[in-house]
């Protein structure tokens, strides 16, 4: 890293994990740029920690601000050493009921804003052969629910496109952590949730239920933002990171479940599977 205070770069910093990541960075005396839309949302921050504090204004789906945030921070610190692509939103809708503008803009924001910060702070860590890019993903990167197949698709490329950036990265001396949170007391279920003005009734069972499942939690989640800092943190100092980063005891629970449908799944058709090879 830089030196003994490793700079870090964060998006979606004004609220939920990426606040509490950025308020925990900032505590151990580390410097961070800290990024949002707005800005302003983070003035308390860069107030109360002067120079290792950046807040910088950052909208992940217009290169040109991508492009502006990441020169500023490097300038300011000297480099950036830790990505955080934390800047994200959920869509409630069935897979019918979703309308174009807003799938896209989704994907925008989960997909294509994460590639463009990632390829924008990429060529500072390859010249230095050092870095650790956070990419946030999901519990929803690993298993889908009816209601937010949308979010999902998201997700499980964040997954992939993490999975391939890891190969591609590690010899080079990057590392790459997916991080996999259940549900946490954010902003995600609340006020940051979108959703289809399309309502069709014969999903009402399925989709429907999701919906106001999702709704009625917000605030009542299990998962502590602070605590998933800290943990964050932690996979950041080990000598060896993981790849996949669980986030909460539902998060874990329900992919380990995962993981047995699968297997199960997969033995169950193990025959039909391979009789689709040539005969030896």
């Amino acid at each position: 890293m830089s030196s003994t205070t490793p700079i870090w770069f964060i998006t979606g910093a004004s609220s939920g994990l990426g606040r509490a990541l950025a308020e925990a960075v900032l505590a151990r005396g580390w410097r961070a740029a800290i990024t949002a839309r707005r800005p302003d949302t983070l003035g308390d921050l860069s107030a109360a920690h002067g120079e290792r504090a950046l807040a910088l204004a950052l909208d992940v789906t217009d290169g040109r601000s991508v492009a502006a945030a990441v020169r500023d921070a490097e300038a300011h610190f000297g480099a950036i050493d830790v990505l955080v692509n934390n800047a994200g939103y959920g869509y409630l809708s069935a897979i019918e009921e979703g309308e174009d503008a807003e799938i896209r803009a989704q994907f925008e924001t989960n997909v294509f804003g994460l590639i463009a910060v990632t390829k924008e702070v990429l060529p500072g860590m390859r010249s230095r052969r050092q870095g650790h890019i956070f990419n946030v993903s999901s519990l929803g990167g690993l298993v889908a629910f009816a209601a937010t197949g949308y979010y999902h698709a998201t997700k499980f490329a964040v997954e992939a496109l993490s999975e391939s950036l890891a190969h591609e990265v590690g010899p080079l001396g990057i590392r790459v952590t997916i991080l996999e949170p259940g549900g946490f007391r954010t902003d995600w279920a609340g006020r940051s949730m979108v959703e289809s003005r399309t309502i069709i009734e014969d999903y009402a069972e399925t989709a429907g239920k999701r919906r106001q499942a999702t709704r009625s939690i917000s605030g009542k989640q299990p998962g502590d933002p602070a605590r998933a800092a800290s943990a964050i943190i932690s996979a950041f100092e080990a000598g060896e990171p993981p790849l996949r980063l669980l986030l909460g005891a539902a998060s874990l629970k329900i992919a380990r479940d995962r993981l047995d449908t699968l297997r199960s799944n997969f033995d169950a058709w193990a025959e039909t599977t391979l009789s689709a090879d040539f005969p030896n």
